[in-house]
């Protein structure tokens, strides 16, 4: 997973542009397919932390911050003593994220530090393949969070529904982010994502989705012309 550092998020620009590029999208699309879910985590970390970095909350500011410090943690031996400590294991790293986010969950419920900490649960119950208990997560987070956190979720959710055979349900879901775009999902952003996953069985449907994103400059306009060109022929 691509790393993001601190300086990055605290910069809000960087968290702005997140939400209206396809880099994370593009470099985990094995992942994508795999579990259902890319590596949105990264999104949220930066969001998160612009979030509770405003926020004049200090004991959740102090909770959230160590739940994050948990999840930036790198996995594997540490070979020399100036190393930052590690994780010797994923699963050991997992053991103690969900841990530490699902008590952040549960003392701060009903904020956004709460959300945040409960996506943070699904994205990982995702990464681990145990996409049901990530759909409850997500679900909770659209329900209740705020507007943003509630895209994010609901875009997550509709990648759960595609990887397991839910279509109707993905696509409705993507139709509505589509129509009711946020700074974390962009209309764009769920227009690529809706035609890469209805491509194989509707592509020219797909097509006509992505026509009019392909002429446009940047990251939106390349993600579209490379998932175009992926679609089977007519």
């Amino acid at each position: 997973m691509a790393r993001i550092t601190r300086k990055e998020l605290k910069t809000d620009k960087f968290a702005l542009e997140v939400g209206h590029t396809f880099t994370f999208f593009e470099e985990h699309q094995k992942d994508l397919l795999r579990y259902g879910i890319g590596v949105v985590v990264a999104i949220v970390l930066i969001i998160g932390y612009v979030m509770y970095s405003r926020s004049q909350h200090a004991a959740r500011e102090e909770a959230l911050a160590k739940a994050i410090q948990v999840q930036e943690t790198a996995v594997g031996p540490i070979t020399n003593p100036s190393q930052n400590p590690t994780f010797p294991t994923q699963e050991a790293k997992d053991e103690v994220a969900l841990k530490t986010f699902g008590e952040l969950q549960s003392k701060y419920s009903g904020s956004d530090e709460g959300a945040i900490a409960e996506y943070y649960l699904g994205a990982i119950k995702a990464d681990q393949g145990k996409l049901a208990e990530a759909e409850k997560n997500f679900k909770n987070v659209a329900d209740k969070g705020s507007s943003q956190y509630a895209s994010l979720a609901k875009f997550s959710l509709a990648q759960i529904y595609f990887s397991d055979g839910r279509g109707d349900e993905g696509e409705k879901v993507l139709r509505d982010l589509i129509a009711h775009p946020t700074v974390y999902v962009s209309s764009d952003q769920a227009t690529i994502a809706l035609a890469r996953f209805i491509g194989p069985k509707k592509p020219a449907e797909a097509r006509k989705l992505l026509d009019p994103l392909r002429s446009k400059p940047g990251a939106v306009g390349q993600t579209a012309l490379s998932v175009y060109g992926e679609l089977p022929a007519q």
